[in-house]
């Protein structure tokens, strides 16, 4: 379990799309143009959700203006996978790909890649 990623808001995470984008830590006048152009969002909202986010210990103020996040990306998405597949899916990962598979949102490249992995081969 990552710390703070089961307490991410829809909105929060809006912001730490912002950071992920970034190598290295982003400034807060950036990541306030960002979301301004992005979310219409006002000055404050930004300040409100950066805090909430260091609250949680997701993001890390590095120095005065510059934030960094602390969860990755790809452990987030690993959380919300496990998340999503307890709560909707019964914990099933299994129910999850037959779910994808039956409304057609994998094509046969997807398909292949996904037998690939789960043969130990490196996908094409």
């Amino acid at each position: 379990m990552c710390t703070g990623a089961e307490k991410i808001q829809d909105a929060e995470l809006e912001v730490m799309q912002v950071l992920w984008s970034s190598p290295q830590p982003v400034p807060l006048a950036e990541i306030r143009r960002v979301l301004a152009d992005k979310c219409s969002w006002e000055d404050s909202t930004v300040k409100t959700l950066l805090r909430r986010l260091c609250e949680k210990g997701a993001v890390e103020l590095e120095r005065r203006g510059m934030y960094r996040a602390v969860i990755t990306q790809a452990e987030y998405s690993r959380w919300s996978a496990r998340h999503l597949i307890g709560k909707v899916f019964e914990g099933s990962a299994k129910k999850l790909v037959a779910s994808l598979l039956s409304d057609g949102q994998l094509t046969e490249v997807d398909i292949a890649e996904l037998s690939a992995m789960l043969h130990g081969e490196e996908p094409k």
